[in-house]
């Protein structure tokens, strides 16, 4: 299958002076809708705004390594789960390129943290994360939730052509 791009180009056509590419992940906890979100360490960043975890890509790395390295080592999360390109955002006020993937959060997935960069790493419900991320990676929560509307809709019709249901709906009416 080839892979999803729900907004952007994965090539870039201009220069930018930072790349970086990241994970977004979440799980549904009682209907609700987490995402994983860092908070950036040092005293400097104590009042900076959260966000995915993400990392600049290794020389002939890909994006998608990118995204699943800088999680696993900003968060201790192996990721395995199969990834969808968000696309990318440009920050307003630097020359920066975030590049996002989003991903299941692995069952029982216990997040940490684990590097030296991060001092917060949380699953944190959609609505407190809109308040909370960066604001220029807040349209990545807009993607995510389109993604998650269009999934939700393939998969239930999935299991409705599984059951025979084509969808149709046929209406009695007495004679």
């Amino acid at each position: 299958m080839p892979p999803c791009v729900l907004h952007g180009e994965i090539s870039m056509t201009e220069a930018r002076a930072k790349l970086s590419s990241g994970t977004l992940l979440w799980r549904n906890v009682d209907g609700a809708v987490e995402v994983l979100l860092v908070h950036p360490s040092g005293n400097y960043n104590r009042r900076a705004p959260w966000g995915i975890p993400k990392g600049a890509p290794n020389a002939d790395e890909t994006l998608e390594a990118t995204a699943l390295r800088e999680t696993l080592e900003e968060t201790g999360l192996d990721v395995k789960a199969p990834l969808t390109d968000l696309g990318h955002v440009d920050y307003t006020r630097s020359k920066k390129r975030v590049h996002a993937f989003a991903a299941r959060a692995p069952e029982g997935a216990s997040p940490r943290c684990a590097s030296w960069e991060v001092d917060k790493v949380e699953f944190i419900e959609l609505t407190r994360a809109r308040r909370i991320i960066h604001p220029d990676q807040a349209a990545l929560l807009d993607r995510l939730q389109r993604h998650l509307g269009t999934a939700a809709k393939v998969e239930s019709d999935e299991l409705a052509s599984a059951d025979g249901d084509d969808g149709a709906s046929v209406e009695k009416t007495s004679a």
